[in-house]
């Protein structure tokens, strides 16, 4: 697992003691303001989480994927789940910890065992808000045990997002993917790259393919779509973004995320709020 070449203030995950959800308070709330450019240690947790920010970007990296998360997009880590996470832009970072036991695997059992991300729509912030009032009250309360049950409810109702890329654990295609990552661009090519990995052409596509699974390509518009998304956060028209992104053309950008989502990029942004 790599967080990339980029020098950055490495701190420590916040202190899980206080915040360790039990039978009694089985959803824990817990939030932090971190500055830009800062990475969070190596870590994991003996009960699932649900990261996200209300201000700023925030890359998660597991053993496997890493998920570029803008604000309103949470992801969700698995019980002892390896992780860390790089805040790319001063943001303000919101943990609700739950209790395994919490998770219906007849529910949803895919869902509870894999990271995804997903959309944190308007109750369910409202919801992690009022959670948050609860943890200064002490003592569970049966307004916090209802609290509980509409979160856990709204989570697994929540839209899933296709944002985690996987990524690989070749040394050459890892720099290579990080490299791409730090400058994400359609015109950043595969043989561009390669003249900074230590690899040829063709030697790097038969990496790729063995190491990711896919085209190198296909890979690329995972990450453009995730930063799509990042930029919009940021309040970019999707013809900004196109434009940034580096394609031609707004049709061209618009094929892609159809490609990808299913739906036009003027109905996955707006989502940004």
């Amino acid at each position: 697992m790599s967080t990339g070449k980029t020098s950055r203030r490495r701190v420590p995950p916040l202190s899980c003691d206080p915040y360790a959800p039990s039978k009694m308070a089985p959803v824990r709330c817990a939030f932090r303001p971190y500055c830009a450019n800062t990475e969070v240690q190596l870590h994991q947790h003996p009960w699932a989480q649900m990261v996200f920010s209300s201000q700023g970007v925030v890359r998660v990296y597991t053993d496997e994927r890493v998920f570029t998360v803008p604000p309103w997009r949470a992801v969700w880590i698995p019980q002892d789940t390896l992780h860390t996470a790089t805040v790319l832009e001063d943001a303000q970072l919101h943990s609700l910890y739950l209790l395994a036991e919490k998770q219906d695997a007849r529910d949803s059992a895919v869902e509870w065992l894999s990271c995804r991300v997903i959309e944190v729509r308007p109750l369910l912030r409202e919801l992690v808000a009022a959670l948050g009032e609860e943890e200064s009250r002490g003592i569970p309360t049966c307004r916090y045990q209802s609290l509980v049950e509409l979160t856990l409810f709204e989570i697994r109702q929540a839209p899933v997002m296709a944002l985690g890329i996987v990524l690989p654990t070749e040394r050459r295609v890892l720099a290579l993917c990080e490299d791409f990552l730090a400058d994400p661009r359609l015109d950043r090519s595969l043989s561009d790259l390669c003249q900074n990995a230590g690899a040829s052409l063709s030697t790097m596509n038969r990496l790729f393919q063995a190491e990711v699974g896919c085209s190198f390509v296909d890979w690329r518009k995972q990450v453009l779509l995730a930063h799509a998304l990042t930029l919009a956060a940021k309040g970019h028209s999707v013809s900004q973004i196109a434009l940034e992104l580096g394609y031609s053309s707004l049709s061209s950008f618009s094929f892609m995320v159809r490609q990808l989502v299913g739906m036009p990029p003027s109905q996955l942004l707006k989502l940004r709020s």
